[in-house]
């Protein structure tokens, strides 16, 4: 198609070439912001491999309820409601990779944002948060 045609089409489609130039705009604008954000989304495999290679610290920020139901194992509670990147056992992890987690990702990305804010340089957050580690099919563990 050569872009004589390309703008033939356009000037043919003015909706569909504005919802082109805007799903466009908004998909550039969506990646740009994922690489400033301060800390890394990863999947569950992701997390295992940071877990198992790098002894990240896993902290789970979930409701303590939601915690005893089933967490990752190795995975420290931290309330949201109590979070704080100076707490003494995020204080000593300032340098070494910290993943947070939650049920569904929405808590966990607002204390991985703290994090970062706070001087944290190996931030971590796993996407769609416990609920995509179960949808990939790995062991939770419950109770404390």
């Amino acid at each position: 198609m050569s872009f004589d045609a390309l703008m033939a089409f356009a000037a043919q489609n003015p909706i569909l070439s504005s919802i082109f130039v805007v799903l466009t705009v908004a998909l550039v604008y969506t990646e740009a912001a994922r690489l400033f954000v301060g800390y890394k989304t990863v999947s569950p495999a992701q997390l295992t491999d940071l877990i198992n290679r790098e002894s990240a610290l896993l902290v789970d920020v979930s409701a303590i309820a939601e915690f005893e139901k089933g967490h990752i194992l190795g995975a420290k509670h931290v309330a949201m409601s109590q979070f704080d990147p100076e707490n003494k056992l995020l204080a000593k992890a300032k340098e070494l990779p910290v993943a947070v987690v939650c049920r569904t990702g929405q808590s966990s990305s607002e204390a991985a944002k703290r994090l970062h804010k706070a001087g944290f340089t190996r931030v971590y957050w796993l996407n769609d948060g416990l609920n995509a580690w179960i949808q990939a099919d790995l062991p939770l563990t419950k109770g404390r």
